[in-house]
């Protein structure tokens, strides 16, 4: 693909991310007013928070010519399982575990996406996240309910080694992966943003009360998957 059809591409999704911006700004103010002002602004919140992650995919799916269709189709799974699970964790009936399930195969999609180049392991990086898995599961261990403490840690490994696999996939590009190395750095930012929402979601809701909450839980949400979703695209300098 020539540079000026990148470069096109690209500034296309920036005037997209302008959207995706506004939509992802409406659900957390959705979530806020309707917590804090009155249950009437929840349908705010009811509106917009599929819809952000729905315009992610839609983008993705756009892109004609990503630096690979194996990565983008697996990212574009991985969001369509989002969008489930955005609308189980919204509504006012407790429907977490099938929440946890959607986003749980959202992360096995991710991690199918992030095995595709075949990079080389760095030890250090898996000890790392395995050490954040632990921590996160033995902080939770006590307040999880009742049959909620194997989905829980299940889930923590699960998102530990996707977060795992981009970080080390974004440290092993080399020269001949030039056309995503940009995009492997950006895909790396959304594991870390991923383990930090999910890691303020669960805490906030089985341990701590925790103020402003959906700031947090979904800003760093929406900020990972717009990372995932920007890292299908070729690096400019291919």
């Amino acid at each position: 693909m020539a540079v000026g059809d990148t470069s096109k591409t690209i500034n296309n999704h920036h005037a997209a991310t302008v959207i995706y911006v506004v939509l992802a700004t409406a659900a957390i103010a959705g979530a806020l007013l309707g917590s804090s002002l009155s249950p009437e602004w929840r349908w705010l919140h009811y509106l917009t928070k599929p819809t952000a992650t729905a315009f992610l995919l839609f983008l993705t799916l756009q892109i004609k010519h990503p630096a690979s269709r194996h990565y983008r189709n697996a990212i574009a799974l991985g969001l369509a399982f989002a969008i489930g699970g955005d609308f189980f964790l919204m509504l006012p009936q407790d429907y977490f575990m099938a929440g946890l399930i959607c986003f749980l195969l959202t992360h096995c999609a991710y991690i199918y996406a992030l095995l595709s180049d075949h990079a080389a392991f760095k030890p250090a990086v898996f000890i790392g996240f395995a050490a954040i898995a632990l921590l996160i599961i033995s902080g939770l261990w006590s307040s999880l309910p009742d049959g909620m403490h194997i989905p829980v840690a299940i889930y923590a490994v699960a998102l530990a080694l996707m977060a795992a696999l981009a970080l080390n996939r974004a440290i092993n590009m080399t020269i001949a992966d030039r056309s995503t190395k940009q995009a492997a750095k950006i895909a790396a930012f959304g594991g870390i943003f991923f383990v930090i929402s999910d890691s303020i979601l669960a805490y906030g809701r089985f341990r701590f009360d925790i103020p402003l909450n959906p700031v947090w839980v979904l800003g760093t949400y929406y900020a990972a998957q717009w990372c995932f979703a920007r890292s299908v695209l070729r690096d400019t300098n291919d």
